[in-house]
């Protein structure tokens, strides 16, 4: 061997396992991307069984991959959808198994209005192909509902609002179902309180509005945005009881306006949809009667008017009777004459017939001789034929007796169980009318009475046992009595004392 030649050469790099260079690089990526915040748009999303989402982060030259734990997609406010412009936050990691990195996300928001309203286009457009925006399917509003439910906040100045119009309009009943009207919260409360009502029995202890409203003020896109999601619009379109969709102000639209049965520009104006004007309706009941008397009167007096001219139409009296009378007249002159001549020709009849007493005495012997033969027969020949019929007579009825007695007794037990049937069938439906009619006007004099208008907050002043309108009233009086709705409160007057 050469002693000047090179000897091997020997490699110091060190080495490494698989799995120790991907902890490494790991580590290396989680420590310098332990938060970022990233911007793209959604590509690929996947939702599987485990409730974790798989979704891709792209521009136009690169792609990240992400991945949202079970955990976070369950608080997310806004879901991720392909093609939505979005800002992921969260840190880089890498996946050992496929050799790759990836963005864990904790949060994710859409990149902007102009995202908000691409998410919303894509929505309605959906949901439009689904036909839950048809006019077809909208259901018409009671005209004068008894309960209506109120879906919003309980705090906020929209309840106030509504209730103070629907005692000026006309008074109801009124059910709120309080919600989160903004937030993470909104959507599920929102849509709960709808399918909530809808599951109420009518007339039960907590009986189900016949009206819905879902309300809430003015705001931004993101502060209404509760009212966009799916899982509202879809609770509002399977409502059975007709709903009133009154959110933000007049220019402000969202996905429950659409699907709504009638969408109201502000909560107020919600309340007015709902329910007429009470003094309205009197004035047109009572415009309604005035007519109805007019029509009456008009409709008399020109049955009245056509009855003159008809009669004037008819003949006279005596018109009528001028052919009669003249043809008795006639018949009268005739009269006599008839007579005499009627007389005079049985007189000469008479004459002609020459009866003698001597005829007459033989005729009369011969006719009683006929008789009393024809008595002496006539006897024993009805005694025979009375007992032929009688044994007859007998034996039919004793053959018929009894089937004659038991078919009539059968018709006539059929015939009366058939009075009884109708007797008890319309004793029964007078009755239930009778207890419906009776309802109805308990209920509405429980609504035009005085009582009702105590328990809203007004009061009655009497003075000396008389209501009193009016101030000088209530200084002349010598006592003074307030009533409210749970009882009277007599007033002592400093100034009489």
């Amino acid at each position: 061997m050469d002693l000047f030649d090179d000897p091997a050469p020997v490699d110091n790099t060190p080495e490494f396992s698989v799995s120790e260079i991907s902890g490494a690089v790991k580590k290396a990526i989680e420590g310098g991307f332990s938060h970022v915040r990233v911007r793209g748009e959604v590509g690929r999303v996947s939702r599987p069984g485990s409730g974790h989402i798989y979704l891709d982060l792209k521009d136009d030259r690169a792609v990240l991959a992400g991945v949202i734990w079970k955990g976070r997609a369950q608080g997310l406010a806004h879901r991720p959808e392909e093609g939505m412009e979005v800002i992921a936050t969260g840190k880089l990691t890498t996946f050992p198994g496929q050799s790759k990195y990836q963005m864990v996300i904790e949060d994710i928001v859409p990149a902007g209005a102009g995202a908000l309203m691409a998410m919303l286009e894509a929505r309605k457009k959906a949901l439009a192909a689904e036909g839950l925006f048809a006019p077809e399917r909208k259901k018409p509003l009671p005209y004068l509902p008894e309960i209506i439910g109120v879906i919003t906040s309980p705090s906020g100045a929209v309840i106030r609002d509504i209730l103070h119009r629907l005692r000026d309009r006309f008074p109801r009943k009124v059910l709120v179902w309080p919600v989160a009207v903004q937030g993470q919260k909104c959507a599920p409360d929102v849509a709960a309180a709808i399918a909530g009502f809808n599951r109420l029995t009518p007339g039960g202890a907590l009986p189900r509005p016949d009206l819905l409203i879902v309300a809430r003020g003015g705001g931004s896109l993101e502060d209404l945005w509760g009212f966009n999601e799916e899982i509202v619009a879809r609770a509002a379109a399977a409502s059975d009881i007709p709903l009133i969709s009154a959110v933000g102000h007049e220019t402000d639209t969202t996905l429950i306006d659409f699907v709504a049965d009638m969408r109201a520009p502000t909560p107020t104006a919600a309340a007015e949809l709902a329910v007429p004007v009470r003094m309205e309706l009197l004035g047109w009941v009572d415009q309604q009667g005035s007519r109805l008397r007019r029509a009456l009167s008009v409709g008399v007096q020109q049955r009245q008017q056509r009855l003159r001219d008809l009669g004037r139409a008819l003949p006279q009296v005596e018109t009528l009777v001028e052919g009669p009378r003249q043809r008795l007249d006639f018949l009268a002159d005739r009269l006599p004459n008839a007579l005499r001549n009627a007389a005079a020709q049985k007189r000469l009849q008479m004459s002609e017939a020459a009866l003698r007493p001597g005829i007459l005495t033989r005729k009369l012997a011969e006719d009683g001789r006929r008789l009393d033969s024809l008595g002496n027969r006539l006897v024993p020949a009805l005694q025979r034929r009375s007992r032929d019929a009688t044994q007859q007579l007998e034996g039919a009825c004793r053959g018929l007796r009894a089937a004659v007695l038991q078919d009539r007794v059968s018709r006539n037990r059929d015939r009366l169980d058939g009075v009884v049937r109708r007797l008890a069938d319309r004793a029964s439906r007078q009755q239930a009318e009778r207890l419906a009619r009776l309802v109805a006007l308990d209920r509405l004099r429980e609504t035009l009475g005085y009582v009702e208008t105590l328990r809203r907050g007004y009061a009655v002043v009497r003075g000396d046992g008389a209501v009193v309108t009016g101030l000088a009233a209530a200084n002349a009086a010598s006592t003074l009595e307030i009533e409210f709705a749970d009882g009277r409160l007599p007033v002592v007057r400093g100034d009489r004392a």
